[in-house]
């Protein structure tokens, strides 16, 4: 089996789905059911038709994973430089806010690396790679907490009706 640039899934989600596969083989051998096996390992009897087809052509070794595809755009030594950038800060690169977002991420690629990368291929390689979404830390200075009350307790019953 394989999964194309990385799957969307990280090293573990691989292994299990791989584990899943070879519990399937197991299965197999003992005479089970496709849907039988389906019900037990709780996926659909499509994957477990799938599995069965590459299991009678190559055994247990059909049902390992082959690794990705293709290789990630950006090696290793790219994305810790990437990193590198990133912990620099927007402002560094030439925005006026301190927000990374992925569309400046994929210009900020481009422009180190003369990669190209889609939005959608940034939140897959950051995902990749152990980032995610992040909110500020600090509240920001002008937030008036008083007044977020008030809102919450007049306005919000108002606007919800």
């Amino acid at each position: 089996m394989r999964y194309a640039q990385g799957g969307e899934f990280t090293i573990q989600e691989q292994e299990r789905r791989e584990r899943v596969r070879l519990e399937a083989a197991k299965r197999f051998e003992r005479g089970d059911g496709n849907r039988v096996i389906a019900a037990g390992l709780r996926v659909t009897v499509q994957s477990v038709e799938r599995w069965r087809r590459a299991w009678r052509q190559g055994g247990s070794a059909g049902l390992e994973s082959k690794g990705p595809q293709s290789l990630p755009r950006l090696g290793e030594r790219q994305f810790a430089h990437l990193e590198r950038e990133l912990e620099k800060g927007p402002l560094a690169h030439g925005w006026e806010d301190q927000r990374w977002t992925l569309t400046r991420i994929k210009t900020l690629i481009g422009r180190r690396f003369h990669v190209p990368y889609t939005v959608q291929g940034v939140w897959k390689l950051m995902r990749r790679n152990g980032c995610s979404c992040q909110q500020p830390v600090r509240r920001a200075i002008e937030r008036d907490d008083g007044a977020i009350e008030v809102w919450k307790k007049q306005v919000w019953p108002q606007v919800k009706a």
